[in-house]
C-alpha cells in the first residue's frame, strides 16, 4: 500500500541538548513462516515528533516497534535512523527507550534509583546520575517521590516512573507500546497528556502504539493507521479523521454514516435513504443535522447521552438493521425522542466518496 512521506524540516535542538533522530522504514517484510506480517512498509517519522501506530489487533503495530528496537529481524528491508542502517546492530546498541503496558520496575528499588538503573549499568558518574534523575522527577511529575518505592505508587504514578527511567539514558527514539492501557479512564487520559508535554518539553522522537484511537489523535503529531500489515494512512489526526484514504481508515477511526446517492448528488441536496444510489458517501455525524417533520422518511431509533452532546440514532421505520448517527447538542435532542420522524440534512461535504465497488462492505 501507499504511504504518505512528509515534507522533511530541520529538526530542532531537544531540551536535552542532543539533536533529535529521524526514523525511516523502508519497504519492510516480514513473515512468520507463511504468514505476512508485514508487506512493502514504508514511512518517515520526522526528528523530535510523535507518531502513533493506530490499527485492529493483529495489523503489526508491535512488530513494527520490534524491529525499530532490534527483537525482530526481517526478511527484506532497512530501517534508519537519524540517517543510518540500524539493521546490524544488536537491541542494546540501538539506543532505544521502551515502556510497555507492564510498568516492570523493580520493587527493591526506591523510585530514583529505578530511575539512574540504565545509567549505573552504562557506569555514569554518581553526581551526573542523581543531576539527571532529579531532573526527571521534575519532568514527569513525581517531584519529591524519589524515596518511595513501587508499592508505595498508584499505577499511573508507577508509569510515570516507567517514562522517566527510559527517558533517563536520552535514547534517541522513545517506544512507548500501549503504556496506558492498564489505567483506569481518567487516569489515562491525565497520564496521556502528561506523556504528551514530556515529549515534546524533551524534544525525543516517540513512537505511541495504541488501538485506541481517541488516545492516537489526541497525542500524536502523526497517525499510521495500520491494516493487514500495512499502512492504510499516514498523515495528521485532523486529516485522518476528516479526509480518511480508504473506506477502512474512515470506519475503523471514530463513527462515520454510510449513504448510497445518485452519481449527480450534492450534499445541497436532500438525503436519500433507501439503497439504490450509484456512489457511497461517508459522512461524519457532526456533519448530519436533524429536524423534526411529519413526512420524514427516518425515525429516532435511540439516543446515547454523553453531556453536552448526544447521539442521535437514525433509521428507517420498521427496519432494524441499519442505522445511522447524528451528533446533537444535547439540547437539540431533547425536542426529538426515540420514535420521532425525522429528516436528516447534510451540512458539509462527505469525508469521502466512492462508488460501490470501491467502498466495499455491505455495498458489493
Amino acid at each position: 500500500m501507499s504511504t504518505h512521506t512528509p515534507q522533511s524540516t530541520s529538526a530542532p535542538q531537544s531540551a536535552t541538548g542532543h539533536e533529535p533522530m529521524s526514523v525511516h522504514f523502508s519497504h519492510i517484510h516480514k513473515s512468520y513462516g507463511p504468514t505476512k506480517v508485514l508487506t512493502d512498509l514504508s514511512m518517515d517519522i520526522e526528528a523530535g515528533s510523535m507518531v502513533s501506530l493506530l490499527g485492529p489487533s493483529g495489523c503489526g503495530k508491535t512488530t513494527t516497534l520490534r524491529i525499530l528496537a532490534g527483537f525482530e529481524p526481517i526478511d527484506s528491508g532497512d530501517v534508519l535512523v537519524g540517517g543510518r542502517s540500524v539493521m546490524g546492530l544488536p537491541p542494546n546498541k540501538r539506543d532505544m527507550g521502551m515502556v510497555f503496558q507492564s510498568y516492570s520496575l523493580f520493587p527493591n528499588l526506591d523510585v530514583s534509583d529505578n530511575i539512574e538503573y540504565g545509567l549505573r549499568i552504562r557506569r555514569v558518574d554518581r553526581s551526573a546520575r542523581q543531576s539527571r534523575t532529579e531532573e526527571l522527577l521534575e519532568v514527569c511529575g513525581l517531584a519529591g517521590m524519589g524515596s518511595r518505592y513501587p508499592h508505595q505508587l498508584s499505577g499511573g504514578q508507577q508509569q510515570r516512573v516507567a517514562l522517566a527511567r527510559a527517558l533517563a539514558t536520552r535514547p534517541k527514539v522513545l517506544l512507548l507500546d500501549e503504556p496506558l492501557s492498564a489505567l483506569d479512564a481518567a487516569v489515562r487520559s491525565t497520564l496521556r497528556d502528561e506523556i504528551r508535554r514530556v515529549q515534546q518539553a524533551l524534544g525525543t522522537t516517540t513512537v505511541f502504539i495504541t488501538h485506541d484511537q481517541g488516545e492516537a489523535l489526541a497525542i500524536a503529531d502523526r497517525v499510521a493507521v495500520m491494516n493487514a500489515g500495512g499502512i492504510e494512512q499516514y498523515a495528521r489526526p485532523d486529516e485522518i479523521y476528516t479526509r480518511p484514504a480508504t473506506p477502512f481508515v474512515a470506519r475503523f477511526v471514530g463513527t462515520i454514516n454510510e449513504f448510497a446517492v445518485p452519481s449527480d448528488w450534492s450534499f445541497q441536496h436532500p438525503l436519500p435513504v433507501d439503497d439504490h444510489g450509484e456512489d457511497i458517501v461517508f459522512i461524519r455525524p457532526e456533519n448530519l443535522s436533524v429536524e423534526p417533520s411529519d413526512e420524514g422518511r427516518l425515525e429516532v431509533k435511540r439516543q446515547t447521552y454523553t453531556g453536552e452532546r448526544t447521539m442521535v440514532w437514525l433509521g428507517r421505520p420498521g427496519d432494524d438493521e441499519t442505522e445511522w448517527a447524528a451528533s446533537l447538542s444535547s439540547a437539540d435532542a431533547a425536542s426529538i425522542p426515540a420514535g420521532s420522524r425525522v429528516r436528516a440534512l447534510v451540512t458539509d461535504e462527505p469525508s469521502m466518496r466512492l462508488s460501490r465497488t470501491e467502498a466495499g462492505g455491505r455495498w458489493t
